[in-house]
C-alpha cells in the first residue's frame, strides 16, 4: 500500500502544498475523533478528572520527540500563538530591538512589530541575499544585524518564504554569550528535519505538529528553557495564573504554586483533542520509517527542482543539499504574476502549489510529502509549461 493511501486528500487533485496546513493521515485522524468522541461521552470526566494526566502523557512524548524536559514544553494551538506569547511577554524598553531576518512569516513579522510599537522598541528585519551557498555567511550576515541595542534575536528555524533551513544553532551560541534573547519560529521544522532543543539552545522555540508531523489541525508547542520561564506572561489569564489552595481539591488540579505549564494548560473549556493526538502522529511516522520517507521525497523534490530550472532557465537559491532544505523549496520563477500563476494551476491543472512574490522575486514553493508521486511532478510541469508559455 503505497503512504498516499494513509492520507484524506482527494485523489482527483495534486497537492503539492503540504507546508501550508498539512495533512492528517487517516490513522491519526482517527486517533482525533476517538479523543473528541470520548470527550463528548463524559464531559466533566473527561476535562475534569482526566484530562492533566492524558496532557502529561501527551507531553512527555512530544517532549522526548523533541529532545526536552516535559515541564519545559506546553502545547498551544499554533507558532502564532506561541510567538504572541513570548513577543508580549519580554519587557522591551524604548529604543530596545528585535531583529530578524527579511524571510520571515508574515504573522510572525507582524506580531514582533506590533509589540515594538507598542512599547517604543525597533523591529529590524536583517537582510539575507540569496542565492546563499555558506552557512557561516549567513550567521554573519544575521550578526551585522547586532548593535548594543539588540534585545532578541527572533528568526525561522526553516524560513516559510523561502523554505531555507537557517543555521540558528551558532546564532543562538552566539547570542546567549552577547546576552540576548533567541525566539525560534519552528513553524516547519517538526517532523521535517530532527529537532533536539537541548543542541539548538534557543531560548524560546514555537513549532507546528500539524503541519509536517502530520497532527490534526490545532495542535503546536511552545518550548521554554527553564532559566527564562518565569519571564513568560499568560496571555489568557485563567486559573493556572495565582493557583489558589482550593483548586487542588476542585477538577482542577495544579500543584503547588503556579509554574510555565499552568498558565497554559487549562485556559477555559475547549477541546483538546489535538494536543491528545500528537502520540498518534509520533507512532504513524515511526511505525513508517519516517527517515526514510523524508529522503525519499527530498530526492522526488530535487528531481523536480532540475526540471523546473531546465524549464525556466532559472537556477534554484540554495544547494540540494539536506543541510539547507528537505522536503520543502522555494524556486524562481520567470517575470509574471505569480498569484495569477497558482490560480491557473489550480483552476485548470488540479495542482494545489503557493506562488507568491519575494523581495520582487515572483516564487513557487513546492512541498513533498509521504503521498506525493513523480506523477505528481509530471502534472504540475505541464501545467508550468502551458501557464508560463515555455
Amino acid at each position: 500500500m503505497h503512504l498516499s493511501e494513509q492520507f484524506l486528500l482527494r485523489r482527483d487533485i495534486t497537492f503539492l502544498n503540504h507546508g501550508s496546513f498539512g495533512a492528517c493521515p487517516r490513522p491519526v485522524f482517527e486517533a482525533y475523533q476517538q479523543w473528541q468522541r470520548t470527550l463528548e461521552m463524559q464531559p466533566v470526566e473527561f476535562l475534569g478528572r482526566r484530562l492533566n494526566g492524558l496532557l502529561a502523557e501527551a507531553r512527555a512524548r512530544l517532549a522526548a520527540f523533541i529532545g526536552a524536559a516535559p515541564d519545559d514544553v506546553v502545547f498551544v494551538p499554533n507558532v502564532t500563538y506561541a510567538m504572541n506569547i513570548v513577543a508580549r511577554s519580554i519587557d522591551l524598553r524604548p529604543g530596545d530591538e528585535v531583529l530578524g531576518s527579511n524571510h520571515e512569516y508574515g504573522a510572525v513579522e507582524r506580531t514582533w512589530r506590533y509589540v515594538c510599537e507598542q512599547r517604543g522598541a525597533v523591529y529590524i528585519p536583517q537582510p539575507v541575499p540569496l542565492p546563499a551557498t555558506s552557512a557561516d555567511a549567513i550567521v554573519e550576515q544575521i550578526w551585522s544585524g547586532v548593535t548594543e541595542r539588540t534585545r532578541v534575536i527572533t528568526l525561522s528555524h526553516i524560513t516559510s518564504p523561502t523554505a531555507m533551513i537557517m543555521p540558528i544553532e551558532p546564532i543562538c551560541q552566539r547570542a546567549r554569550a552577547a546576552d540576548i534573547i533567541t525566539v525560534i519560529d519552528g513553524a516547519h521544522a517538526l517532523g521535517q528535519i530532527d529537532l533536539d532543543m537541548q543542541a539548538i539552545g534557543a531560548d524560546f522555540y514555537g513549532g507546528n505538529c500539524h503541519k509536517w508531523l502530520c497532527a490534526p489541525k490545532g495542535a503546536g508547542f511552545l518550548y521554554a528553557r527553564p532559566e527564562h520561564q518565569a519571564l513568560l506572561q499568560p496571555l489568557v489569564v485563567s486559573w493556572g495564573w495565582q493557583p489558589r489552595q482550593p483548586m487542588r481539591s476542585s477538577f482542577l488540579a495544579y500543584p503547588e504554586g503556579a509554574s510555565f505549564r499552568d498558565y497554559y494548560e487549562w485556559m477555559g473549556t475547549d477541546d483538546p483533542s489535538a494536543f491528545l493526538s500528537v502520540p498518534a502522529a509520533i507512532d504513524f511516522q515511526n511505525a513508517n520509517d519516517w527517515s526514510t520517507v523524508r529522503r525519499a521525497c527530498h530526492a522526488l523534490l530535487v528531481d523536480a527542482s532540475r526540471r523546473i530550472a531546465g524549464l525556466t532557465g532559472y537556477a534554484p537559491f540554495t544547494p540540494d543539499d539536506e543541510a539547507w532544505w528537505m522536503q520543502m523549496r522555494a524556486l524562481p520563477l520567470p517575470p509574471c504574476d505569480p498569484k495569477e500563476v497558482q490560480a491557473r494551476l489550480w483552476n485548470e491543472f488540479r495542482v494545489e502549489v503557493p506562488c507568491f512574490d519575494w523581495e520582487g522575486v515572483p516564487l513557487i514553493r513546492i512541498s513533498i510529502q509521504a503521498y506525493n508521486t513523480p506523477a505528481d511532478i509530471d502534472r504540475l510541469l505541464e501545467g508550468l509549461r502551458t501557464v508560463l508559455h515555455l
